[in-house]
């Protein structure tokens, strides 16, 4: 299972300086992929650039519009629901998340059954920076219901 949260957005991080002068912003992007969660950043300029790069191979929901008068917070928090919606609907809206998804999320080896939840392949998420924490595995496993009462043998 993949997840997607776009919870905050920022100057960037890179010359600070400079770029708050420009008005570059980025996007703190969290990917939850079956346990293991990595965090990314995006400008706006990226997200548009993979819109433009799907729009045509597969299903995608209504882009956030470009221009915004200023950037004040709540036209900022505007942009960021809006890119958290849009990224959140190409996942919907598509049986398998195209590869292009993928690189722009920085995820490795995706199962071609993007919806399956499938316990044995937790072990072929991998996002590209290698310091996710290891997948939640399950401790108890039974064969029959533990709930269920069997007849008693001897009475």
């Amino acid at each position: 299972m993949l997840q997607v949260h776009i919870p905050s957005v920022g100057p960037e991080a890179a010359e600070s300086e400079r770029n708050l002068e420009k008005g570059h912003m980025v996007f703190r992007v969290e990917v939850l992929c079956n346990g293991r969660k990595h965090t990314i950043y995006r400008r706006y300029s990226e997200f548009h650039a993979l819109h433009k790069q799907i729009k045509k191979s597969c299903k995608v929901p209504d882009f956030p519009p470009k221009r915004v008068p200023n950037w004040r917070h709540k036209v900022l928090e505007q942009r960021r629901q809006g890119l958290e919606a849009y990224i959140q609907g190409v996942l919907y809206l598509n049986q398998e998340v195209p590869k292009e998804v993928l690189e722009f999320l920085k995820l490795r080896h995706f199962p071609s059954d993007s919806k399956a939840s499938d316990m044995d392949s937790l072990g072929k998420f991998l996002p590209s920076n290698s310091s996710a924490h290891q997948p939640h595995r399950p401790v108890l496993k039974f064969h029959r219901d533990p709930y269920l009462q069997s007849p008693s043998l001897g009475k």
